[in-house]
């Protein structure tokens, strides 16, 4: 799981059919002290994040499949959660 910060969405005419009537997002990897790394993950929201916010996300194909229950998805990352809080000690 990746702690990350939702940047943008992504709009396309031409994609995969999957895609059609996806959310898909930009997101914005976050370290150990919620700072962004300079890296980014493209995912499908099946959260209804928002920009701004602070998601988790899973950035492993298999899983990412079976949360939309879709076997031949072409797909590795799926934003599954939006994070209320983070406590670091």
């Amino acid at each position: 799981m990746i702690l990350g910060k939702v940047r943008g969405t992504i709009h396309s005419t031409i994609n995969h059919p999957f895609y059609d009537n996806q959310r898909i997002l930009v997101v914005d990897k976050l370290d150990g002290h919620l700072k962004p790394t300079g890296k980014y993950l493209i995912g499908i929201d099946v959260v209804d994040a928002g920009v701004g916010e602070t998601v988790l996300m899973l950035d492993e194909g298999n899983g990412a499949r079976q949360i939309v229950k879709e076997s031949n998805a072409p797909l590795r990352s799926v934003i599954v959660g939006i994070v209320d809080e983070v406590h670091l000690p």
